[in-house]
C-alpha cells in the first residue's frame, strides 16, 4: 500500500494562511453569540400650521430614516390644519415611503385637525394619545370661507383613497371632509379611523411592535419597535427660522411695513435703506402667504442681492447697498438650498458676510479710481510739462512719456528750447501754453 505524504514545500504557505485566518475564525463565535443591536426609531415633532417648510421637514425626515435604516419614522403631531398643497406633498411622501411611518397625535390636548387628519390617515400606523381628537377636514379658503363643491368632492375622494390604501374607516374619512366630523381618540380607535391609543411614546412603540406595513416599494415590513431607541431628528436652524417666517399671521406685518418702507423711499429718496428693507419684507410677506414657493422667493432674493452689490460698486456710499445685499444673499441661501442641497450655517453665514465686505471694498476702490488723475487716454497728458525740441510752421515737437508728440500753441508761435505745458488735445496734436520761464537754458 502506498502512503501519500504532504509535500514539504506547501507547509510554509499553509501555516501562513492559518496564522492569518485564526484571529478571524476566533471572532466569529463571539460575534454570533453577542446581543443584537437594539433597533432605532427616528422621531420628529410637528407643532402648528402645516406649511411648505413642514412638508420639507417631513420629506427630509423620511429620506433620513430610509438612508440610516431606522426601524420606523415616528412623527408626533399637533396641528389645527394648514395648506392643502403642502398636505398633499406630505401624504405622498408617507404613501411612498420605504420605511414604516408612525403618526402619533400627542400629547393629551393635541389635535389632528383638517390637514393633520389627512396626514394621520396616511401613516402606516396611526395612533393618538388619550384626550386628543381628529377630523374637521372640510377645505376652506384663505379667509375661512367655504369653497366650491368640486373642491370638497375632490378632497373627500382623496381622503377615501387614503383610508382605503391604509385599510381604515372610509366612512369617517368622507364625513370628516363633507360634514366636518371630528372625534376623540377613543371613538377614532373604535371606528377604525386609527390603529391604537397610547398614553406615551414608550407604550406606543410597544403596541406597534409586530404591525405590518406595506411600503412604497411594494415590500411588506414587520415593525420591530419594542424597546427601540428613539433618535431625534431636529430641523436645522435655518429651517426653524423659515417655519417662523412661514406664518400667515406675520404676512400682514411684512406686507404693511414693506409697502410703507418703499413708499417712504420713493417720497423721500435717501441712502436706500428704506427701499431695501421694503423689498426684502415684501418678498418675505409673499412667502408667508404661500404665494411664492421656496425656489421663487430664493431666486428673487438672489436677484435683489446681485442688484444691490452692483449698486454698491457703481454708487458707493456708507455701505447700505452692501449690507442689504449680504442680508438678501443670506436669505436666498436659506430658501434655495433646502432638503438634500441644504447649506450648513457655518458656510452660509461667512460667505454672505465675506461677499458683502468684498463688495464694500470693491465699491471703495471703484470710487477712488474714478477720483484719481487719469493715467491713460486723452486726458492723461494734460498738465505735463516738456521742452520744444523741434519747430516747424509755428508748431513743434516734444517728447512725452517716451513718445514724440506734435504740439502747437493757440495764437503764438513756438520756439526751440521753449518750456511748455499741455492744456488740451485736438485729434493727435497736443495744445500747449508757454511757461513764463521762457527757453530752457541748457
Amino acid at each position: 500500500m502506498t502512503s501519500r505524504v504532504f509535500p514539504g514545500r506547501l507547509v510554509g504557505p499553509f501555516a501562513l494562511v492559518v496564522f492569518f485566518l485564526l484571529p478571524w475564525l476566533a471572532m466569529l463565535p463571539s460575534a454570533a453569540a453577542g446581543p443584537e443591536q437594539a433597533p432605532t426609531v427616528l422621531t420628529t415633532r410637528v407643532d402648528g400650521t402645516i406649511t411648505p417648510v413642514v412638508a420639507e421637514q417631513l420629506a427630509d425626515a423620511v429620506r433620513t430614516a430610509e438612508r440610516e435604516h431606522h426601524a420606523a419614522l415616528l412623527v408626533e403631531l399637533d396641528t389645527p390644519g394648514g395648506l392643502l398643497e403642502s398636505t398633499r406633498d406630505i401624504v405622498g411622501d408617507f404613501l411612498n415611503a420605504k420605511v414604516p411611518v408612525i403618526v402619533y397625535v400627542a400629547p393629551s390636548g393635541a389635535r389632528a385637525g383638517s390637514a393633520g387628519a389627512y396626514i394621520t390617515l396616511a401613516a402606516h400606523v396611526a395612533a393618538m394619545a388619550p384626550g386628543t381628537n381628529i377630523g374637521a377636514a372640510t377645505p376652506v379658503g384663505g379667509q375661512g370661507e367655504d369653497l366650491d363643491q368640486k373642491i370638497v368632492n375632490d378632497s373627500a375622494a382623496w381622503a377615501i383613497s387614503i383610508a382605503e390604501r391604509r385599510g381604515r374607516d372610509t366612512e369617517f374619512a368622507e364625513n370628516m371632509v363633507r360634514k366636518g366630523t371630528s372625534v376623540p381618540a377613543s371613538q377614532a380607535a373604535e371606528t377604525g379611523a386609527i390603529d391604537l391609543v397610547a398614553s406615551s411614546r414608550a407604550a406606543l412603540l410597544a403596541q406597534a411592535n409586530g404591525e405590518t406595513a406595506a411600503l412604497g416599494d411594494g415590500r411588506e415590513a414587520t415593525l420591530r419597535t419594542a424597546g427601540a431607541r428613539p433618535v431625534d431628528y431636529q430641523p436645522n436652524f435655518f429651517r426653524g427660522l423659515l417655519q417662523v417666517l412661514a406664518n400667515p399671521e406675520l404676512a400682514y406685518l411684512f406686507m404693511s411695513i414693506g409697502t410703507l418702507a418703499i413708499i417712504y423711499e420713493l417720497a423721500s429718496p435717501g441712502m436706500g435703506f428704506a427701499g431695501i428693507t421694503g423689498a426684502i419684507l415684501l418678498i418675505l410677506g409673499f412667502f408667508s402667504l404661500s404665494v411664492l414657493p421656496f425656489n421663487v422667493a430664493g431666486i428673487l432674493l438672489l436677484v435683489l442681492a446681485a442688484a444691490l452689490f452692483l449698486a454698491e460698486v457703481f454708487t458707493p456710499g456708507v455701505g447700505v447697498f452692501a449690507a442689504g445685499g449680504a442680508v438678501s444673499l443670506l436669505l436666498a441661501g436659506m430658501f434655495l438650498f433646502e432638503g438634500r442641497l441644504g447649506v450648513n450655517p457655518a458656510v452660509l453665514w461667512p460667505v454672505a458676510i465675506l461677499v458683502g465686505l468684498g463688495t464694500l471694498i470693491a465699491g471703495r476702490l471703484a470710487w477712488r479710481a474714478r477720483r484719481a488723475t487719469p493715467v491713460t487716454g486723452q486726458d492723461a497728458l494734460i498738465g505735463h510739462e516738456a521742452v520744444v525740441q523741434r519747430v516747424d510752421d509755428g508748431g513743434g515737437q516734444v517728447q512725452l512719456e517716451g513718445a514724440w508728440w506734435t504740439v502747437r500753441a493757440r495764437g503764438v508761435p513756438l520756439e526751440k528750447g521753449q518750456a511748455v505745458r499741455v492744456v488740451d488735445q485736438e485729434d493727435l496734436d497736443l495744445i500747449v501754453e508757454p511757461l513764463e520761464s521762457g527757453k530752457d537754458e541748457r
